[in-house]
């Protein structure tokens, strides 16, 4: 099977995406973020976010299993909308609803377990990351396309952070 995903974890990722629990919090983030004028939490974020991840991947040669790369990348920030009602940080309310999901679509514990760990750390740069995590992290922020922001001038990601050249 080599870096190419089966038709069962295809399949898995297919059902994260149609979960209920999935579709519903992706609806609140895109309705609490319709007037953010900053880097949006959407879609299509989380797709990039996965993508880059994985082209990092193939390039570092982690060989970190396709599908929790798509899984955690899908799942990192689904627990945003909880940040924005109930102030509870966004990496610990994303994991709850993907433990669930995870769950729900089919993935072993030790799957679960790495796929957790990320979107728990995605948020810091720790020096005692999984790959995944480690992985995550840095296409997270990589993802953003600073370099046409209109938001930039009041962004508070330090000029140092912010991605000023498309890099993946």
């Amino acid at each position: 099977v080599g870096s190419e995903m089966c038709i069962r974890d295809r399949e898995r990722i297919d059902q994260i995406l149609q979960h209920p629990a999935y579709r519903e919090a992706l609806s609140k983030i895109e309705d609490l973020e319709k007037t953010r004028i900053f880097c949006g939490h959407d879609f299509t974020h989380f797709l990039d976010v996965a993508r880059i991840a994985y082209i990092m991947n193939l390039e570092e040669g982690t060989k970190i299993p396709k599908e929790q790369i798509y899984a955690a990348a899908l799942l990192h920030d689904i627990g945003r909308h909880e940040q924005y009602l109930y102030g509870i940080p966004h990496h610990e309310a994303s994991a709850k609803i993907a433990g669930k999901i995870l769950s729900e679509c089919g993935f072993l514990e030790e799957e679960k377990a790495n796929i957790l760990e990320a979107i728990l750390e995605h948020r810091a740069e720790l020096g005692n990351q999984s790959d995944l995590s480690a992985v995550l992290y840095r296409a997270d922020k990589m993802s953003r396309p600073c370099y046409r922001c209109k938001a930039k001038p009041e962004c508070h990601w330090s000029d140092t952070k912010k991605n000023n050249t498309i890099q993946y």
